[in-house]
């Protein structure tokens, strides 16, 4: 029911338009009274992202459960998937909320707003993850953005391949790209010696030298 309210009312604000579509006309679409309209949804805004809060529910439960011997970011690759899942599974509706969004302010709003929420869960896990550890609170905000913006960039474009894109492999792949460059950074400065500090610093080849040097600053930085 809940999808099909969610569809009902997608092809009503793309046929009439978001303002003029009444919470009324979308529950008469779908074959129910509105009463059950709200007992899925609070409002006609809602209707856009069905099941958002019980995913959420669903990645907080996954990574309070998670291994503590895994490798963090792994986790959060693995749970980015259930995320990625939810729209997987309901392609019409994913693609035309994608449309719709898109010529909407507020609902685009409302989905920064519900991606801020998924980012925010992560970053808490990853800081109980990194306590203790030097920089472990700047670590976990940075690896918890990188994540939410390498599944938003693979969501993106499943949604501009019309569906088409095997989205699951792609963000695999990002994921990995995201843990390779994340252990790039935190293998770039190394301290040893015997009473004083040799800064050993490990880059990639091909990156640009202002890049090399900003990485180097940063590095020293912390080292201060």
């Amino acid at each position: 029911m809940r999808s099909a309210l969610a569809l009902a009312a997608l092809e009503l604000f793309a046929e009439q338009g978001f303002e003029a579509t009444t919470v009324d006309q979308i529950a008469d679409a779908a074959g129910v009274g509105r009463r059950t309209f709200f007992r899925y949804f609070r409002s006609k805004e809602d209707v856009v992202f069905p099941g958002h809060d019980e995913r959420l529910a669903e990645v907080v439960e996954r990574l309070a459960g998670a291994d503590p011997a895994a490798d963090p970011l792994l986790v959060l690759g693995t749970t980015a998937e259930v995320v990625l899942e939810m729209y997987l599974a309901e392609p019409e509706v994913s693609l035309k909320r994608f449309e719709l969004t898109r010529e909407v302010p507020s609902l685009r709003d409302k989905e920064i707003a519900s991606i801020d929420r998924y980012q925010r869960v992560f970053a808490r896990y990853l800081r109980e993850r990194f306590a203790g550890e030097p920089g472990g609170d700047l670590r976990a905000a940075v690896a918890a953005a990188a994540v939410v913006a390498a599944h938003n960039h693979v969501l993106r474009q499943w949604l501009k391949s019309g569906g088409a894109l095997d989205a699951k492999r792609s963000l695999r792949e990002a994921i990995e790209h995201v843990a390779e460059a994340l252990a790039d950074r935190r293998s770039a400065v190394e301290q040893v010696g015997d009473g004083e500090n040799v800064v050993v610093g490990v880059v990639r080849t091909t990156a640009p030298t202002g890049v090399v040097l900003k990485q180097l600053e940063d590095a020293l930085r912390e080292l201060r």
